[in-house]
């Protein structure tokens, strides 16, 4: 429902003659039907390996590639193929076509980053409509070529169009969360986690902000890396760095009550959204 809806205010609200609406409503459809079978599996065959993993990313790389390419395709300057350094005025990296190898990692890492994280009640969806509220900003801003020239920021035209999505993200998961909240009466799943990461990924990609995002994500950040450093340490150590990972389960078993793992995550997400949202003027 937390899909449709978001396609649905898109689709109402914002241009459709914009490629970039298109392209994230493609991703997020794309990603969520990934995640769809994946649950479906699950839950209605009965079937506890879902979608086998190498499918999972075979699919997660297709619709991700696919993506970056258009977006590298479509790109009429300089500035929508630049990796934007914050803090600084005017960085901007050239990327060429290691543009697509980044789109590339971030959609896909992004998606599989909120996945891994939405493992407690509310702990994944609340992330996810603070830093799609701070993206929405940019989107705005980066669209509007007063405001972009004043926050030293490239230009990025029909960019803010976006900001609608980003919206329907916020109104959209608020609403969900009413129901998700600790103790849960309905879950995200697959089908959402997969979606909602994937979506704020080419958000970023698409206003030139993907280590904003990497900032302002910063819980969804550190689960995925407590996942590399545990698999990583085991494999070479035999040693586990963490009890359990990702994070928040390292933090249950060293005896937090769930809910406040969830909420001191959230108040971890809100520093980091306005350090996020600092670097357009803090330069």
């Amino acid at each position: 429902m937390i899909l449709l809806s978001m396609a649905f205010s898109t689709l109402l609200w914002g241009d459709l003659t914009n490629l970039y609406v298109w392209v994230v409503l493609g991703v997020t459809l794309g990603f969520g039907i990934v995640g769809w079978v994946d649950d479906y599996r699950k839950v209605v065959e009965k079937n506890p390996r879902g979608l086998p993993a190498r499918w999972k990313y075979f699919w997660q790389s297709v619709v991700g590639l696919g993506a970056a390419v258009v977006l590298y395709l479509t790109a009429s300057t300089p500035a929508e193929t630049g990796l934007l350094v914050p803090f600084f005025k005017d960085v901007a990296i050239p990327l060429g076509l290691f543009y697509i190898v980044l789109t590339y990692f971030v959609i896909v890492g992004s998606s599989n980053a909120v996945n891994l994280t939405d493992g407690l009640d509310g702990l994944a969806i609340m992330p996810t409509v603070l830093v799609a509220m701070g993206l929405a900003i940019f989107a705005y801003a980066s669209g509007n070529l007063k405001f972009a020239e004043y926050l030293h920021i490239p230009f990025i035209a029909g960019s803010g169009e976006l900001a609608v999505f980003c919206a329907t993200i916020a109104g959209a998961g608020l609403g969900f969360l009413w129901f998700n909240t600790y103790p849960a009466q309905v879950f995200m799943g697959d089908v959402g986690a997969l979606a909602l990461g994937a979506a704020l990924g080419v958000v970023a990609v698409i206003v030139r902000q993907e280590i904003v995002l990497f900032i302002m994500g910063g819980v969804f950040v550190m689960e995925t890396v407590s996942v590399i450093l545990q698999v990583g340490s085991y494999k070479l150590t035999g040693r586990r760095i963490f009890r359990m990972a990702p994070l928040h389960h390292h933090f249950e078993l060293k005896g937090w009550p769930e809910p406040r793992v969830i909420v001191r995550f959230w108040i971890i997400t809100v520093v980091l959204v306005l350090l996020g949202l600092a670097t357009l003027k803090v330069r």
